[in-house]
Order: C-alpha cells, then sequence, then structure tokens
C-alpha cells in the first residue's frame, strides 16, 4: 500500500529535503519501518527506547492521532497520508 509521508522542516535532513516521501506499509508501524530503512534516522527521532511515539511528536493519519486510535498498530489505507508534527510549546 502506498502511503504519503508528511515529513516537518526539522527532519527534512533526514529526506534530503524532500517535505513527503512515498512509502509501503499497512500500518503506521510498517510505514516507520519503511521511513527508517529508506531514511536511516527517523526511529531515533520518532520514537523512544522502548519503541513508543515520543510525548513531543505527533502522527497523524487522515487528521486523527494516532495515540487515540491503535498507535503504531493504527492500520493506514493505500493513499492515505501520514504526518509527522512535531509539538510546539510556548508563551509569554
Amino acid at each position: 500500500m502506498s502511503v504519503t509521508v508528511r515529513v516537518p522542516t526539522t527532519l527534512r535532513t533526514l529526506t534530503a529535503g524532500a517535505s513527503e516521501v512515498e512509502l509501503e506499509g499497512a500500518t503506521v508501524g510498517d510505514v516507520l519501518d519503511a521511513l527508517e530503512a529508506a531514511h536511516p534516522g527517523f526511529k531515533d527521532r520518532l520514537l523512544d527506547g522502548d519503541g513508543a511515539i515520543r510525548r513531543f511528536v505527533n502522527l497523524y493519519v487522515a487528521d486523527d492521532d494516532v495515540r487515540f486510535r491503535e498507535g503504531l498498530a493504527t492500520a493506514i489505507a493505500d493513499g492515505e497520508t501520514l504526518s509527522i508534527i512535531p509539538a510546539v510549546a510556548g508563551g509569554i
């Protein structure tokens, strides 16, 4: 299944500047494995030592946060988009 992964600006050094990459995978975890294989370094940035999504990283499939679905086991259909959104904090 072909999936589009949207890459945030802060991680585009890993994709040679590409803002989107096309990968294969049936679940979010599969797509992240493919992303790591094609562009090494992503898993260290997105997942903690236990393999869980880091607190400051948000992953969305079809506008749904995967944390509120099945996490890395969330199914992703052919043609869907996985968006990597780094958390933003700040204030006055």
